[in-house]
């Protein structure tokens, strides 16, 4: 199946549920993430849209816990940099309508810091491939970390984001686990 295909075929499937359902198909998801975030200290994570496994109060509660949290913001049309967060008062909308913090780029250099970066995505695969919104922008920002093996990125996806096989390419970058 087609890159395409593939993001046509998993709209209608959230389609399928309001977006309370899909609050509610987080839960047990966030549940299975948080201990392996217990140790981590600095995280990337992503403030979800509508459609996708809700991380706000996870994300409130890591920076709760006395964690470091960053966020991606869309600086133009093919990168993203990483900016803390220090609590919903410090999100504006951005591009694609995300909600975006304001807070403090962390410079490149510090990315060696990351203990975990959550990643979205439209899809997943056993080969913990992962399918995009089509843009790029995660494949580009995670293949800066390529040389910080020490750094772990977790896919974050509902099960029937799951699936057997997502056709990959050289530039598409994997994550070392997927939580669904």
């Amino acid at each position: 199946m087609h890159k395409n295909e593939l993001r046509f075929q998993m709209r209608q499937l959230k389609r399928q549920f309001t977006q309370q359902q899909l609050c509610e198909l987080s839960l047990p998801i966030i549940e299975r993430l948080k201990p392996l975030l217990v140790r981590a200290q600095n995280i990337v994570a992503y403030y979800s849209l509508v459609d996708e496994v809700d991380t706000h109060y996870l994300i409130d509660d890591l920076l709760a816990a006395g964690k470091s949290v960053y966020l991606p913001k869309v600086v133009s049309d093919t990168e993203m940099v990483l900016c803390q967060y220090t609590g919903r008062d410090s999100l504006l909308k951005g591009a694609f309508g995300i909600m975006e913090p304001i807070g403090k780029v962390l410079p490149k250099e510090e990315y060696k810091d990351i203990d975990v970066v959550l990643v979205p995505g439209v899809a997943f695969d056993k080969k913990n491939h992962r399918l995009g919104r089509g843009k790029g922008y995660y494949d580009r920002f995670l293949s800066s970390f390529s040389s910080l093996r020490s750094t772990v990125f977790y896919g974050v996806c509902f099960d029937f984001q799951f699936v057997d096989a997502i056709p990959a390419e050289a530039h598409d970058m994997c994550v070392d686990g997927v939580i669904s």
